[in-house]
């Protein structure tokens, strides 16, 4: 068991990239510029078009490290050439902060509202608070904030009083779209790939499992196509780990998937994962795809502060 000793802070920005590892390189490389972070992982999916950067450090470095990364992502991302499966409103699209080691979340919330209003100033980019951090109770659900995707929002806002953003401008902005910055506890991004190009079978299944539609709790689904892949997944979100774990929607879902004759192809981690929610074995009983445990967040983090490594590159 690892124990972190100082208030680290963990930010997973999710950026509206994932084809051009050249654009990618560079949105990290503006973030490892900056003295103090820890690039813990970068994951990018080809199919959702769409980059996980997960990096941690300490207060002052996280802020300026994470407003670097949204500003270099304006420079280089152009929402209105982007095409994924996964739903996106920005070019970083969300930018959580989570607390580690000795921090907490009143923190995360302090560090939310100060780098977003810095970026809608700056950048003039419409800033919504969600999760820990939302003013407003319904955009403590980031599918709330994201409803409508960027081509809805700039339609709506400056128009409808209910998309009003916290910080920045009431206008969309013209390449970069919005973003979503909250305070969150530990989010598991996990994927399950079937034996099926059923996309229809997929999304039966998300709505089944996702807490929203009576679900199991803490469970965020969206059925989704992979074309490169040439299979259906079900892309999950799960926001409580305590409460619902890899393995019992690993479960689920093959129980699903089986009635209807379909087989787990394989399963996947997008980032890292939080040492409380591993348990032995487990890579093995999920068909987890290409996992070791340093990709547990506190194992890797341990790691390179020992080794004082400011960065680790998957990308």
């Amino acid at each position: 068991m690892v124990k972190l000793k100082g208030k680290y802070i963990e930010s997973v920005p999710n950026i509206s990239e994932g084809r051009r590892k050249e654009v990618v390189d560079a949105i990290a490389d503006s973030l490892c510029a900056v003295n103090g972070i820890y690039l813990l992982d970068c994951s990018s999916d080809e199919d959702h078009n769409r980059s996980v950067i997960t990096f941690a450090g300490l207060e002052e470095a996280v802020k300026e490290g994470a407003f670097a990364l949204v500003k270099k992502s304006v420079e280089l991302i152009d929402l209105r050439k982007h095409k994924g499966s996964h739903p996106r409103m920005g070019a970083t699209d969300v930018l959580p902060f989570v607390p580690l080691g000795d921090s907490d979340m009143a923190l995360c919330v302090r560090i939310a509202n100060e780098v977003g209003e810095r970026i809608g100033k700056e950048l003039g980019i419409p800033v919504y608070l969600y999760e820990h951090a939302a003013r407003k109770e319904m955009w403590r659900n980031l599918a709330n904030v994201r409803k409508g995707e960027f081509e809805g929002l700039r339609e709506e806002i400056g128009k409808n009083p209910e998309r009003k953003p916290d910080f920045g401008p009431e206008k969309i902005h013209e390449t970069a779209g919005a973003i979503a910055v909250g305070a969150r506890q530990f989010l598991i991004a996990y994927n399950v790939n079937l034996k099926s190009e059923d996309v229809g079978l997929a999304k039966r299944i998300a709505k089944r499992i996702r807490e929203k539609d009576g679900g199991l709790p803490a469970v965020k689904a969206l059925g989704l196509f992979l074309e490169k892949q040439g299979c259906a997944q079900i892309s999950i979100n799960l926001v409580d780990f305590t409460k619902t774990g890899i393995e019992e929607v690993y479960k689920e879902i093959e129980r699903l998937a089986e009635k209807e004759g379909v087989k787990i192809r394989e399963s996947e981690l997008i980032g890292l994962l939080p040492q409380a929610s591993y348990s032995e074995g487990l890579e093995n009983r999920v068909k987890l795809r290409d996992f070791t445990k340093d990709r547990i967040i506190e194992v890797r983090l341990a790691k390179m502060i020992e080794q004082n490594i400011k960065r680790f590159r998957e990308c």
